[in-house]
């Protein structure tokens, strides 16, 4: 069975996960490590919602580290399968829900259809695949959203982090998300927002 490295701190920490597959690109140990270092002082009690969810290994770190619940979203039956067991693995699966859905169609659909949790979040964590350009920029476009009619997904001041090939860097501004920076881990590259209300 394929492993998804394990969870660097907190709770869980030292517990290792299961990937959903060799197809799948979990977020490494060392990426986890330091992008999470950043975070941590902004995780207590924090809302988290890990789109493209994976292994969950992000939504996991951040409810290992103290956030109070996260939603993880995942299209795949396989990964879906993965997320669950490595929760129930972590003994975080009682602050966890796993949505199994298109993240577009989780994002169009609205708060509370996932049956257990309402938007916003303080921590949104976006990791799609990297040949998946146009998705990623319509996924960090709605989180950014600032038309009147559309509910806030990301929390007045909360953050983003969005994962990318390196040379395929998102925009420094999204609608209401501003670049607090980036970071780079070989090929991967992490960018970092925050939610600027006017």
């Amino acid at each position: 069975m394929a492993e998804a490295g394990r969870v660097i701190a907190g709770s869980a920490g030292g517990i290792r996960l299961v990937a959903p597959g060799p197809g799948t690109r979990p977020l490494a140990d060392r990426v986890k490590q330091a992008v999470f270092a950043v975070l941590e002082p902004h995780l207590s009690g924090a809302a988290v919602l890990d789109l493209f969810a994976g292994s969950g290994a992000a939504g996991i770190e951040a409810l290992s580290r103290g956030a109070a619940r996260a939603v993880l979203v995942e299209r795949e039956e396989r990964a879906v399968r993965a997320i669950a067991g490595n929760l129930r693995r972590t003994g975080l699966a009682e602050r966890a829900v796993v949505v199994r859905r298109d993240v577009s169609r989780y994002l169009a659909d609205g708060p509370g259809t996932d049956g257990a949790t309402a938007w916003p979040f303080d921590l949104v964590v976006v990791d799609p695949p990297y040949a998946e350009r146009a998705l990623r920029e319509a996924v960090v476009a709605r989180l950014g959203d600032q038309s009147p009619g559309a509910p806030a997904v990301v929390a007045p001041g909360g953050r983003v982090i969005v994962t990318h090939f390196w040379k395929d860097a998102p925009p420094a501004v999204v609608g209401l998300l501003a670049s607090e920076g980036t970071r780079r881990f070989g090929e991967t590259a992490v960018a970092f927002y925050r939610r600027e209300d006017a």
